[in-house]
């Protein structure tokens, strides 16, 4: 079968040379010497469908982002090396305009100042409720893309984040609360590639090494859910790589 090609059970061959070109999910790049800290982001990010990339000092924080490219840097100021703030403002002296996140345990009006000075776009103090900082991170980066993702579409798929309802064309889906996070963290990342293990792991919460088929039942209500009318099939399986959500 050729790649790219699917057969009547809903298997998708796919070149894994070809991977790559399918990672389009929105880069943040965290800057943190805290191993806590970055390991709470990570997993938080990583959930709500974002691609995470790490730094643990200032120098490194500089590289990562030219190679990078991110859409948004979650940048500590008390950092090995270079502080964040020197860091922030090197980013803006070579033109890089990327929206900045500034984190810092000092809540000092001249600290905010100096931080914002720099070039940051926005300020949270630690320690921070998770739920305030991704709320800034989307705000943040509904500013470099309009929209927003409260509406997230996919071919004729569409999803409203602020209700937690899908439609496929004028029909309306009803999900339960596992269809819905499931549902969420594919139209984040379409055409992406998603292991059966970092499903388990993002939705279900935990690493899971048995045999239970908990996540192929509810790919299956999924997918009878957004097929009811005979649309087109949108959820893929990838042999030996995962599930894929694409036309």
């Amino acid at each position: 079968m050729a790649s790219g090609v699917t057969d009547a059970e809903g298997w998708l061959d796919i070149d894994p040379g070809s991977f790559w070109g399918m990672l389009v999910a929105t880069t943040i790049m965290i800057v943190d010497d805290d191993a806590k800290i970055t390991a709470l982001l990570r997993r938080s990010l990583t959930y709500e469908g974002y691609r995470v990339v790490e730094a643990g000092e200032g120098h490194q924080a500089l590289e990562l982002a030219e190679e990078t490219e991110p859409e948004l840097v979650i940048l500590d100021v008390m950092l090995p090396g270079i502080s964040g703030i020197e860091v922030c403002r090197r980013l803006r002296e070579r033109g890089d305009r990327v929206p900045v996140l500034m984190l810092t345990a000092r809540d000092e009006i001249t600290d905010r100042v100096q931080g914002l000075d720099s070039g940051a776009d926005d300020y949270l103090v630690k320690p921070f409720a998770l739920e305030e900082l991704l709320a800034r991170v989307r705000a943040l980066l509904r500013r470099t893309q309009p929209g927003g993702d409260q509406q997230l579409r996919f071919a004729d798929l569409e999803l409203d984040t602020s209700l937690r309802e899908a439609r496929r064309g004028d029909r309306q889906i009803p999900l339960t609360t596992k269809e819905y996070e499931l549902l969420h963290y594919f139209l984040r990342q379409p055409r992406r590639v998603i292991s059966r293990e970092e499903l388990m792991d993002r939705i279900w919460g935990y690493d899971f090494a048995g045999e239970s088929n908990v996540l192929e039942v509810y790919i299956g209500y999924l997918r009878n859910k957004l097929e009811a009318d005979g649309e087109k099939r949108l959820i893929h399986t990838v042999r030996g790589a995962g599930y894929v959500m694409r036309e």
